[in-house]
């Protein structure tokens, strides 16, 4: 169980150096967060698992979303 949640951080993590759509990248390190907390919570750490889960999915992609809404979007053709 934990050897895919590793391979599926590591996947994600990916996604998010080569993804191409900024929402969906930052959706991407949520799920990391998300995953990370579970796997805290695997390894008899709930605290840890309880501030991952606040901070890393919570607060952090609440404040990437609105960053990203206060932009302007650029298309590949005005480039």
């Amino acid at each position: 169980m934990i050897i895919i949640m590793l391979v599926l951080i590591v996947i994600l993590a990916l996604y998010s150096l080569i993804g191409r759509d900024l929402l969906h990248v930052v959706i991407a390190m949520s799920a990391i967060s998300l995953i990370c907390a579970l796997l805290f919570v695997l390894l008899d750490a709930p605290d840890v698992a309880i501030t991952e889960a606040a901070v890393g999915a919570g607060v952090s992609t609440v404040i990437y979303v609105w960053a990203l809404r206060h932009t302007r979007r650029r298309d590949d053709d005005n480039t």
